[in-house]
């Protein structure tokens, strides 16, 4: 069970992308298979990624399906393994883009330039440095 200014916060999200979805994203990410009406939307893993991200400031992927697993599963019965959970995520790449511009836009203080936006991102591991050279 998750408190009452949080279930305000995720649905709020919800809201938010459940309109941007019907206005602008379905065309960003649209199905072209049997499967275009999964049991788990593309608006309702969008909003698990967000608002755990937000409330939580859990950041890896594994972490946000964990979470969502443990404490959001009433709200997200459907919700997918996590194998299925990334896959769908990295799909979703062109929307969460969109998605980000949108927030720029519509967050944008009044004294900032319409043409330059800096975006401060986490970094992304490409490799880990576990592998030690051998000798010959």
């Amino acid at each position: 069970m998750i408190p009452r200014e949080k279930a305000l916060q995720i649905t709020a999200i919800y809201l938010y992308i459940c309109d941007l979805y019907e206005s602008e994203l379905k065309f960003k990410c649209e199905r072209f298979s049997n499967n275009c009406n999964p049991e788990f939307s593309d608006q309702e893993l969008i909003t698990v990624y967000l608002f755990v991200m937000h409330a939580e400031q859990r950041f890896k992927i594994k972490q946000i399906h964990q979470f969502a697993k443990d404490y959001l599963l009433s709200w997200f019965p459907k919700l997918p393994s996590y194998v299925a959970f990334n896959t769908r995520l990295n799909r979703l790449g062109d929307a969460l883009n969109h998605i980000t511009n949108d927030l720029l836009v519509t967050l944008k203080p009044a004294g900032c330039t319409p043409d330059i936006n800096l975006l401060d991102s986490m970094p992304i591991i490409t490799c880990s440095g576990k592998r030690q050279g051998k000798v010959a």
